[in-house]
């Protein structure tokens, strides 16, 4: 899926981007209630001069790419809450999902997109909202279910599923730790790698006498001992 940054100029009419600064704590979800629009006809609309809404809107993604519309660190009319400083419009990045084309495709770039946010901001899938969870929409309309919103909880197991799996790729491997001493004397750290003690080669064969020589080009370590040397 391709990321593209396309903001709205901030002369925009209907105060769609207020320029109020935001420091998110929450990313809500919706639905953009349009069945053939694609995210780069939303980004369209928010300037196109029929439009007379003020609302507005961060992020919108479809089956093909996301286009972020305001800065994310930037107010967007969005949760339909009002303007007070915990109001999701102040305080939650927006995404839309567009309802458009290939939906499952879509969601499932919406679910990677919003698990690459969380992780990069050290977040976890409690941060996530709905639209409905500020000002009682019934939004993202799709994930509704006549009030069950089991599209809603699906959704955040997808992110959960792809949020494992982006902290498990960039997990840090903790290799267990040796000390390798030498006459009595502590001579090298070392790793144990499968209950092996591994140490640097020329380390070890310098202080037992021998000189060790290193082919770069056929990749091959010669041991050869000072008496024969």
């Amino acid at each position: 899926m391709r990321y593209v940054s396309n903001h709205i100029p901030k002369d925009t009419p209907q105060n769609r981007r207020p320029e109020y600064f935001m420091a998110p704590s929450t990313i809500t979800i919706h639905n953009t209630a349009n069945l053939t629009s694609t995210a780069a006809n939303e980004r369209s609309w928010l300037t196109n001069p029929a439009n007379k809404a003020q609302a507005s809107y961060h992020i919108v993604v479809d089956e093909r790419e996301a286009i972020e519309c305001i800065p994310l660190n930037e107010s967007a009319w969005h949760a339909g809450d009002g303007s007070g400083a915990k109001s999701g419009n102040r305080t939650s990045i927006g995404v839309e999902i567009c309802e458009s084309g290939n939906y499952a495709k879509t969601l499932d770039n919406a679910a990677s997109l919003v698990a690459q946010m969380l992780k990069d901001r050290g977040w976890g899938v409690d941060r996530l909202r709905r639209h409905f969870d500020w000002s009682g929409k019934i939004c993202p309309r799709l994930m509704y279910d006549d009030g069950k919103w089991t599209g809603w909880f699906a959704f955040k197991a997808s992110v959960q599923r792809k949020l494992d799996e982006m902290k498990g790729a960039t997990a840090k491997v903790e290799i267990p730790k040796a000390t390798v001493m030498y006459d009595g004397v502590k001579a090298q750290d070392a790793v144990i790698i499968d209950g092996s003690v591994y140490v640097p080669l020329r380390y070890i064969a310098e202080r037992v006498g021998a000189n060790v020589a290193w082919d770069n080009t056929k990749k091959i370590a010669t041991i050869t001992s000072k008496e024969r040397g």
